[in-house]
């Protein structure tokens, strides 16, 4: 690669800056907003790849792609346009681009009535590109005080400095999640907090494999810098600037597609093993999953069908019943739905060569094919060789949703589990039909995940239109979020794994992939002991998504009665969870509607608070719950800080208010789970644990943590009938305020939907003394008031 470093400026209009470098090649400035810019570098002035498929401001791009010269879906607002000391400067109301010779990009931020500086290219040289290929690379300068995250699941310490990462996803199981690296996903997004300007987030727009080395690369001719570098496609990457992290992963989120609203019963328990149907007599095996669910009084809705179903021997064939171990499958979903207990089913997208398809879907030109002859690729897949659909064919997208359908959906299965869909080609030059115009899978390799995942999602929602479809996926890129749930893989089984995963969940929600969860108990090595499953699942029923999945090493299954030492304390948590569904539910709309992250490192809302950026393994559920989990073996204390939020935090279990800014120790047995509340938050509460539908709700609780003295705070809670795409919904406010005598309870709702009960239980912390006043009547501690009083 050379450097690139000469040039001038060629032309401008209402929303780009163009310089031409070197006589040859462009750099198009794009101004999106105040506060977003855009960096492409097209060699030779044209694009390696023309298309986007993760950008998706307007909600469009999906199957075939976005142009990358679109600019539809921003605001693009005037800026200004101009020349200081042979510097070009592009500016708006709060981000300023200088462009100086030799190429070199210095951006500030208007702060305070005044330009700051807010970071820079790295002055010896930057920006470099491919003579003979498309390789590129962006330096940028590196500076002592400023902290790194995002990149999604990745091993490891949240604050990424000091480390090197590749984009390159792989089925990794049994993955060390302090030190692993590569994993699953595909998401080269930064943020970086400065010392004094607010933070900056940097996305790259490529799909093909590439590194970001954020500081473990020295090199003594140049001053502190971090890179990207990919060895194909084309530098594009989308700048934005913010005062806060928080909005940075929201603009996140809403750059590339929103998010997916699941069904209400996707917050439940998900069952899950892989030891059911690898056994001969798998049905039967999983109808007694069912009997042991009402036998133990554990609540479930939902239960995740490994791939053995579809096994020839011990491979796997995508829709291919193995009518052995399941002899009738629409008994066995029938038997599920009776017990509204939902079945996921395994997909995959690569055909073995055996597969007793496979001639069919080649003949039919559906795989990606090799880039040397008019054949299949050949990949390594599942102990043997195989093809892998190409989903950049609308024929394979049609053969997809056929077989989605008429092999699951019509035989009563709900949705649908994506899986070993990392897309392991490596003849990067193998051909992709790409809609028409025909793509090396090397530059795309994570868009199939993409698309598997979408052309899932579509036939589940023409088979059920007026529900929301549920879709999981292990892999991807930037804008699965769109369509499905994901998960960290193929964890191992460890009290290291219980503790990494919490922070490659909050590096997937930093990196605006909200809805996320971990495989519960630990997917392979050995099966967990009591403590250590315990554990996990006191920890797992705290993220959006929670299942116990496993393989084990041996054989053996992981379930929540596998020790009877634990069970009490499994039930209670799963119990416990399913009392939180209403919180949960409207942490999710919240994600959905306003882009509200659901798992927040604790520094998310509290940058002011230096403490919150150290190491730990709390994190805050929605705003209002801080969850302190155990991760140690043998603990019998956990030491937990509480942010600085200016109010407190209660203690949810001992209603004792803590002073907020302060560290605490809390004695803690193996029942205990350690859970604070937000003080001036209000807890929606299910009184009972049945089922997550909201037909299962016998009635609703509000817990209620007031803040000391005087002071106003406003809760949500929204309802609905938890699976209509457009039905109707109730969104209730809680206006709760105080002084130092009393304190008094206000409910409003809006929307269409009446809502669903018409008493509510009251119930405060024991460390409150003060009344309660509602519609002019003192409430007592675990009083009841009737919905629609005057308030």
């Amino acid at each position: 690669m050379k450097t690139l470093k000469n040039w001038r400026l060629e032309h401008h209009d209402d929303t780009t800056v163009q310089l031409r470098v070197h006589d040859r090649h462009l750099i198009c400035i794009n101004i999106l907003d105040n506060k977003l810019f855009r960096v492409r570098l097209l060699k030779d002035g044209a694009w390696r790849l023309n298309r986007s498929w993760t950008v998706n401001p307007d909600g469009n791009t999906l199957p075939k792609g976005r142009s990358r010269d679109s600019v539809t879906g921003f605001s693009c607002p005037q800026y200004k346009l101009g020349w200081s000391d042979g510097q070009l400067q592009i500016e708006t109301d709060a981000l300023r681009l200088i462009v100086s010779q030799p190429l070199h990009f210095r951006w500030e931020a208007f702060v305070d009535e005044g330009w700051k500086y807010l970071t820079e290219d790295r002055p010896t040289g930057a920006y470099m590109l491919g003579v003979k290929n498309h390789a590129h690379a962006h330096y940028l300068r590196r500076h002592p005080n400023e902290r790194v995250y995002g990149l999604g699941e990745k091993a490891g310490l949240l604050e990424r400095t000091g480390r090197r990462f590749e984009m390159r996803s792989l089925d990794a199981m049994g993955y060390d999640a302090e030190r692993t690296d590569p994993l699953y996903k595909h998401l080269p997004f930064t943020l970086t907090q400065t010392a004094s300007t607010g933070s900056f987030s940097i996305f790259y727009d490529t799909l093909n494999t590439c590194v970001l080395n954020i500081g473990q690369e020295l090199d003594n001719y140049h001053a502190p810098y971090r890179s990207f570098t990919a060895d194909d496609g084309d530098l594009d990457y989308y700048f934005r600037w913010s005062l806060q992290l928080l909005d940075l992963v929201k603009n996140q989120l809403a750059l590339t597609g929103g998010m997916a609203f699941p069904p209400r019963w996707s917050l439940g328990y998900s069952g899950s093993t892989m030891a059911y149907t690898d056994a001969p007599d798998a049905q039967d095996q999983l109808i007694g999953f069912l009997r042991k669910l009402e036998n133990e009084a554990i609540p479930c809705d939902s239960f995740h069908l490994s791939s053995g179903y579809t096994s020839i021997e011990d491979k796997r064939y995508v829709f291919h019943w193995n009518n052995d171990k399941v002899p009738n499958p629409t008994t066995l979903t029938k038997a599920f739905n009776d017990s509204g207990v939902r079945l996921i089913a395994n997909i995959k997208p690569c055909l073995l060569r055996n597969h007793p398809r496979y001639a069919e879907v080649a003949n039919n030109k559906l795989f990606i094919q090799d880039s040397e002859s008019d054949t299949p690729e050949l990949s390594s897949f599942w102990d043997d060789e195989g093809s892998h659909l190409d989903f950049t064919n609308p024929d394979t997208l049609s053969w997809w949703k056929e077989n989605v359908t008429q092999q699951l959906l019509n035989l009563g299965i709900t949705s649908t589990w994506n899986d070993n869909n990392e897309f392991e080609v490596w003849d990067h030059g193998a051909r992709c039909v790409g809609f028409g115009e025909e793509i090396e899978v090397g530059l795309i390799r994570p868009l199939h995940s993409l698309l598997m995942v979408h052309a899932s999602w579509e036939a589940q929602s023409q088979h059920a239109p007026q529900h929301r479809p549920y879709v999981v996926t292990r892999s991807g890129c930037a804008g699965l979020q769109q369509f499905a749930q994901t998960w960290t893989g193929d964890n191992k089984t460890s009290w290291e794994s219980l503790r990494w995963n919490i922070r490659m969940g909050l590096g997937l929600s930093l990196s605006g992939i909200y809805n996320i969860g971990h495989d519960v108990g630990g997917f392979a090595g050995p099966q967990p002991g009591p403590e250590l499953l315990l554990r996990w699942v006191q920890n797992g029923i705290f993220h959006p998504r929670f299942s116990i999945h496993s393989w084990n090493n041996d054989g053996s299954v992981t379930e929540p009665w596998t020790h009877p030492s634990v069970t009490e304390g499994i039930r209670a948590a799963i119990q416990f969870r399913y009392r939180l569904l209403p919180y949960f539910y409207t942490c999710l709309w919240q994600a959905v509607n306003n882009h509200e992250p659901m798992l927040r490192p604790t520094f998310l809302d509290h940058e002011n608070d230096a403490q919150t950026y150290a190491d730990t393994d709390d994190f805050l559920l929605g705003r209002d719950l801080l969850v302190a989990s155990v991760v140690e073996q043998g603990a019998d204390k956990r030491r937990i800080y509480l942010p600085d939020n200016h109010a407190g935090w209660w203690d949810y279990w001992t209603g004792q208010l803590h002073a907020p800014g302060t560290w605490f120790e809390k004695p803690v047995s193996l029942a205990d789970m350690p859970l604070f509340v937000k003080a001036g938050s209000i807890l929606p509460l299910a009184n009972e644990a049945i089922k997550a539908t909201p037909e299962a709700q016998v009635g609703r609780t509000l817990a209620l943590f007031p803040q000391p003295g005087s002071f106003s705070c406003t809760s949500l809670i929204y309802d609905d009938d938890g699976e209509r795409k457009d039905g109707p919904h109730c969104i209730t406010t809680l206006l709760l305020t105080g002084d130092e005598h009393s304190l008094e309870l206000q409910i409003s709702h809006a929307g269409d939907m009446p809502f669903p009960f018409s008493q509510l239980n009251i119930v405060l912390p024991a460390g409150e003394n003060r009344p309660l006043n509602y519609g002019g009547r003192v409430i007592e501690h675990g009083g009841l008031i009737t919905v629609g009083e005057a308030s």
